[in-house]
């Protein structure tokens, strides 16, 4: 199946394009945000190929997977004729969260594919037909450690998602236990910090702490947390959006009161033992439920249905 898709979630595209099929990247001049083509900080395999805007049109195209809503117009003009759709929605709703209508509310012809059933749930879908099909996430491989007796927390952008990031909670986690913060644009904060790291050397100093912290208030579940999971960390993390769903008990803290988090903390750090046992079961959790094969085979069942 010839697909096309723009690179526009990074760490979600890297899982989608290892499936069995050929996938094009739209490229724009600038590799601006409508045309970035490959990504240059993943290994995409060669059947994620990389088509100039303007050569779109001379391409056979099965069935495109739209992410943000200008691309059903795009995809109209650079194809110029029309191709099966389905629309990926990766996002939590924002404003008047009970009243917020998804944009394709009022059509029937686009599958809307949720990533987490809590956006399903929480989004006002309308007419929409909609799916779940829950994150997939390569093995980064169990290379728990634990060596720190610190937390690894892991936020893009901390300073201007303040408080959908939950950042503004760090310097209250801080007093009890030191933290590493992993991430684009996080130098300058009273942190460990580390930059930009490919993701391989990332995975294995993440590792390397006792403990994962994920002070996300409002998202629809970090890969970050489930890239923790799976390299065997424990977790401590806010009883938010669908994270609730993701961790068990065995494997961790959830919470709502940021003072049973930070004793969580801790005590993880205190006990290595516990915290070795409860990353295991995070592990096991992980591969078993947001496993890569699981997560293709579902694209595939969708996308055999659509075509």
């Amino acid at each position: 199946m010839r697909i096309l898709i723009w690179h526009v979630h990074g760490s979600w595209t890297d899982s989608f394009v290892r499936g069995g099929h050929d996938y094009l990247l739209p490229l724009v001049p600038d590799r601006g945000p409508d045309g970035r083509g490959r990504a240059r900080t993943y290994d995409w395999p060669d059947n994620a190929r990389e088509v100039p805007w303007d050569r779109l049109r001379d391409e056979p195209v099965d069935v495109v997977v739209y992410q943000r809503p200008h691309e059903l117009g795009l995809a109209r003009d650079w194809l110029r004729r029309d191709v099966p759709g389905v629309y990926v929605e990766h996002n939590t709703p924002a404003g008047d969260v009970p009243r917020t209508r998804h944009h394709l509310a009022g059509r029937d012809d686009i599958t809307l594919v949720h990533v987490t059933h809590f956006n399903e749930l929480y989004w006002d879908n309308g007419r929409a037909p909609t799916r779940v099909i829950e994150h997939g996430v390569p093995d980064p491989g169990h290379l728990y450690s634990g060596e720190l007796p610190r937390a690894g927390v892991v936020v893009n952008e901390p300073v201007r998602r303040t408080r959908v990031a939950g950042t503004d909670l760090l310097p209250r986690f801080a007093r009890d236990v030191p933290l590493d913060l992993f991430g684009m644009k996080v130098d300058g904060l009273p942190y460990g910090t580390y930059e930009d790291l490919p993701r391989p050397v990332m995975h294995a100093e993440l590792a390397k702490r006792r403990v994962y912290l994920h002070p996300y208030r409002w998202t629809s579940l970090g890969l970050a947390l489930i890239e923790a999971m799976m390299l065997g960390m424990p977790v401590v993390a806010l009883a938010a959006t669908e994270a609730v769903e993701a961790v068990p008990p065995e494997a961790g803290v959830l919470s709502t009161r940021v003072d049973v988090l930070a004793d969580a903390l801790r005590r993880f750090v205190a006990d290595p033992e516990r915290a070795a046992q409860a990353g295991k079961v995070a592990r096991d959790t992980a591969l078993n439920r947001y496993g890569l094969r699981r997560f293709l085979t579902d694209w595939d069942r969708l996308l055999s249905t659509e075509v």
